[in-house]
């Protein structure tokens, strides 16, 4: 069993955030901590001038609510909302927390994908814990 499950949740897809959820909760023991972990991405200075001047806040606010509301049906569980490239703060976030498995969910890889490559890529890639992928 592992002491520390870190989910990324994406919110593209309802199913694939519960899959993981459950895959996280069947590896998990009585003991574990499971961070439910969501990566707001830099929204560039030229975009950032159309939206709302509270656009961030209020999302950001929206995010950890829901979080909270997944977290709250596992027990010991939290939310956690940071800022930055998805891929290399998954990873730093897990290093920094101890964390010693990653759930994540992948779509399947389109042309795209290769040339650049997909977040849940990256994490299989540069992980120095397990990393259990969902497709």
């Amino acid at each position: 069993m592992y002491r520390n499950i870190l989910v990324p949740i994406a919110f593209d897809s309802d199913a694939k955030a519960e899959a993981a959820i459950a895959v996280a909760r069947q590896l998990a023991g009585t003991e574990t901590t499971i961070t439910l972990l969501h990566v707001m991405e830099h929204v560039p200075g030229y975009a950032i001038s159309y939206m709302p001047p509270d656009y961030l806040a209020q999302s950001r606010a929206a995010v950890q609510s829901e979080l909270d509301a997944m977290a709250a049906k596992l027990g010991h569980a939290s939310g956690v909302v940071v800022e930055g490239h998805s891929g290399r703060t998954i990873l730093d976030y897990a290093e920094e927390t101890g964390s010693d498995l990653i759930v994540i969910a992948s779509h399947r890889p389109g042309m795209g994908d290769m040339l650049v490559g997909s977040t849940a890529t990256q994490v299989v890639r540069h992980a120095k814990c397990a990393v259990h992928v969902l497709r």
